[in-house]
C-alpha cells in the first residue's frame, strides 16, 4: 500500500509504502514504511541498520545502460547470448552471492547451477 504525502517543509512529494519487505539479511522483516521522492528512499520506519542502509542506498535513477559486454552496451539480448556462451564454455561456474535475492530467484540460480554442471557458495563460507 502506498500513498502520497507531502512533509512539512518539503518542495517535493513523497510517497509512502506500508509493509514493505526487507530481503537483505533474510529475516524478511515485513512492517517496514519507507517515504520515497521520485529518486530515492529518503526516510525508513521500522527497518534494522542493515535493512535502512540497503534501502537508503539503491536508487531508482539510471547510471547504467540495461545490459553491458565487454564495457561496451549492449541489448539484453545480447547480452543473454553472451551469458549463455560463457556458461556453455566454462568449466564448474561458481553462483555466488545470493543472500540478497528472493528464494525464487535462489531456486532459478541453483536450476541454472545444476544446468551448467556448476557450484554454488555463500558468502557465510568465508
Amino acid at each position: 500500500m502506498s500513498t502520497s504525502v507531502m512533509p512539512e517543509g518539503a518542495k517535493h512529494e513523497l510517497t509512502v509504502v506500508k509493509h514493505a519487505t526487507c530481503t537483505f539479511c533474510g529475516c524478511v522483516c515485513d512492517d517496514i514504511e519507507l517515504h520515497a521522492n521520485s529518486e530515492r528512499i529518503v526516510e525508513t520506519k521500522r527497518a534494522c541498520i542493515l535493512g535502512e542502509a540497503w534501502f537508503k542506498n539503491h536508487t531508482a535513477e539510471r547510471l547504467y545502460p540495461d545490459a553491458l559486454i565487454d564495457g561496451k552496451e549492449a541489448t539484453v539480448d545480447e547480452a543473454v547470448e553472451a551469458a549463455a556462451d560463457i556458461l556453455h564454455k566454462a568449466n564448474m561456474p561458481l553462483v555466488y552471492g545470493l543472500s540478497n535475492t528472493t528464494c525464487e530467484a535462489q531456486r532459478q540460480a541453483v536450476w541454472l547451477a545444476e544446468l551448467v554442471g556448476g557450484v554454488i557458495d555463500s558468502h557465510t563460507s568465508l
